[in-house]
């Protein structure tokens, strides 16, 4: 398991990891074990702005379709491309390669629980 001192996690179990003005967010490691393997993924364009707790996506899995939520507000900057023909990547590696978007001018987040809080939170 990687160090997730760093990571904020919503309710909606979407993960944000701020590094000064860019947040990366994905979905928790918990998300993704629930809705089992990852199928395809809708994500919004790049310079698409959003407020904290909008909708940007969704992410359909063998199991289910959920919809995805903005933890912080900011303005997209980048999508993981190759989440469109590898999906499965936010299986095998949520906190990493299967990062989802990144915003710049990133702000809020301030409700959102530490590691500890989120863990005990899904239990």
């Amino acid at each position: 398991m990687p160090d997730l001192s760093g990571y904020r996690f919503s309710a909606t179990h979407e993960w944000v990891r701020t590094e000064g003005e860019e947040a990366t967010i994905g979905i928790s490691e918990h998300a993704q074990s629930q809705l089992g393997d990852v199928i395809f993924l809708e994500l919004p364009d790049v310079g698409a702005k959003l407020s904290a707790g909008d909708k940007f996506g969704v992410v359909e899995s063998v199991k289910a379709a959920s919809d995805l939520y903005a933890p912080v507000s900011g303005t997209v900057s980048a999508v993981n491309d190759r989440l469109a023909t590898n999906p499965e990547l936010v299986n095998t590696d949520p906190y990493g390669d299967g990062w989802m978007l990144k915003l710049s001018g990133a702000e809020g987040g301030e409700n959102l629980m530490d590691e500890a809080r989120y863990t005990e939170s899904t239990a």
